[in-house]
């Protein structure tokens, strides 16, 4: 089964990845695993109110990733795998695609505007070392335009 794992954030791109990707699912009969990164904080407050925030961004993140999974599931009736970890966003992706060799494409979305994004930009330049292809899906592609192609 062809697996297509897709970065999830509050961006556009990210719903514009995830849709390309559902699609892709559905018509290969495949599934989607989705990834919500939290990022390590760069301070250290005192312990309860560093471990407040920590808590608020790890459920933000859940948030964010369920309610994807939720419009997937709508859709289409499977639920996608969903995972949400904490850490550098490119060693967190490159931990789960390790652990995971079922992924068969990296799904990201590109930014409408603008510079191509961070993770973009990371994983394209180093694409050669994915154990997967990389699909990078326009972020100023129309709905109909991405579901032809999808």
């Amino acid at each position: 089964m062809r697996v297509y794992l897709v970065i999830m954030d509050e961006t556009e791109e990210a719903v514009r990845a995830l849709r390309f990707a559902s699609r892709r699912a559905m018509k290969t009969g495949g599934a989607v695993h989705i990834l919500a990164l939290v990022p390590r904080e760069n301070f250290n407050a005192f312990g309860a109110v560093q471990a407040t925030i920590e808590q608020e961004a790890l459920d933000r993140a859940e948030m964010v990733a369920s309610s994807a999974a939720g419009s997937i599931f709508a859709e289409s009736g499977k639920m996608p795998v969903i995972s949400v970890r904490t850490g550098d966003a490119q060693g967190v992706i490159r931990e789960y695609l390790a652990e995971h060799p079922e992924v068969a494409a990296l799904v990201l979305g590109t930014a409408k505007e603008g510079g191509p994004g961070p993770l973009v930009s990371h994983f394209s330049a180093h694409a050669g070392a994915l154990p997967c292809p990389l699909f990078l899906v326009p972020g100023g592609i129309s709905d109909e335009d991405l579901d032809r192609l999808s």
